[in-house]
């Protein structure tokens, strides 16, 4: 990643805050590979975040200045907040929640205008007992950042309709995997040890990585599941991600008789990926899924609802159906499994459409030429 110079004699550098709440891997590992970006180019970083985060990101590596802060809004979290930001130049929020107890945190800085950029990287559910909620909190917190920051198009439109002064398309890189400095590939995937664990050897591995929450689509995905049942060999479906919907899809798994596992909260995601025939992510909303960037990077097919970002992100590289009907998850699906030189063919794509995504040093420098836009505004 290249650096610019420090600043001239005499001119201190730029202090900026990091916000995370309890985000997903996709926000965190981003706020990390931004510190790296940052400080690189001679900024200041304090990165205020849950205290679990920096044993699995170590943004002190990567030379920030670390705050462990619980991600809740009340007053002694918002106080702790509002200490880290004390001297801050501009306060950057990485998520809805964030942004609003960056917002708040902001409110106490003696009269100082300290810039608010915030990233929207996904969507809040708006539906259900706390839709009204949800919508008054996207209001509060478009409104009060100088900058909100998209990771698709669909996040930049929603902010700019919740009140938006400025909305802009911010699309996140994928981190660079670490360490070894490339992601496994078809060609070097340790297949034969890890598909006998996982009871594959002689049958198709599709794999699905993701939370067991509502909106990831598991119960879609176990909708489809009936129709791979009719196959020979017959497929497995492995399913990597812990929940609250744990017991409810074992339930179905069980009742169903359905060929799925479900193994908990997995270590070695880039092994699993680099050994399945297969990705299938089955979720009501994505905005820049981490895991079909890997997928697509490793040349791993991907079969993914049309939702969100998801389009905007993998091009003609994926399979896309229509979020809710299993019948064209489980036509797609088995349509792939039957056909491999069209596995081939979105191996191929998948590689090729990664290659034009923004590398890190890019939306680094995209988000570090927002902050000198808002610094100069500020002193004009």
């Amino acid at each position: 990643m290249t650096s610019t110079p420090a600043p001239p004699h005499g001119q201190s550098p730029l202090r900026t805050v990091q916000v995370l709440g309890r985000g997903g891997a996709g926000s965190a590992a981003h706020v990390r590979s931004l510190a790296a970006g940052l400080v690189a180019r001679g900024v200041r970083v304090t990165v205020c975040a849950p205290p679990d985060t920096e044993g699995a990101y170590d943004y002190t590596d990567a030379g920030a200045r670390f705050v462990p802060v619980p991600p809740r809004a009340d007053p002694a979290s918002v106080t702790s907040l509002r200490a880290a930001c004390g001297d801050a130049d501009l306060v950057h929020a990485h998520g809805l929640r964030a942004g609003l107890r960056a917002s708040l945190a902001l409110q106490g800085t003696r009269g100082r205008q300290v810039p608010l950029v915030v990233t929207w990287h996904t969507k809040a559910p708006t539906d259900g007992p706390g839709a009204r909620l949800v919508r008054l909190l996207e209001r509060r917190v478009a409104r009060a950042a100088a900058v909100v920051l998209g990771a698709c198009s669909d996040l930049v439109d929603r902010a700019r309709e919740r009140g938006a002064r400025d909305a802009r398309l911010a699309p996140v890189a994928i981190p660079a995997p670490r360490p070894g400095g490339r992601p496994l590939t078809a060609e070097d995937r340790p297949a034969h040890k890890l598909r006998a664990e996982l009871g594959a050897v002689d049958r198709p591995l599709i794999l699905v990585v993701g939370r067991l929450e509502t909106h990831q689509g598991h119960d879609l995905l176990l909708d489809a599941a009936h129709a791979w049942c009719a196959l020979d060999p017959q497929p497995m479906v492995v399913v990597a991600g812990e929940g609250g919907l744990r017991a409810s899809l074992q339930r179905r798994i069980d009742v169903e008789g359905l060929p799925v596992r479900l193994l908990g909260r997995r270590d070695d995601v880039p092994e699993l990926l680099a050994a399945a025939d297969l990705l299938v992510l089955p979720s009501r909303w994505e905005a820049r899924s981490l895991i079909a960037q890997e997928a697509l990077r490793a040349g791993v097919p991907l079969v993914a609802t049309d939702v969100g970002g998801t389009r905007e992100l993998v091009g003609r590289a994926a399979e896309l159906v229509p979020y809710g009907d299993a019948a064209a998850l489980a036509r797609t699906v088995l349509g792939l499994l039957a056909d491999p030189a069209r596995r081939d063919t979105l191996a191929a794509a998948g590689r090729a459409q990664a290659a034009g995504w923004p590398t890190e040093d890019a939306t680094v420098a995209q988000v570090l030429s927002v902050y000198d836009e808002l610094m100069q505004r500020r002193e004009g």
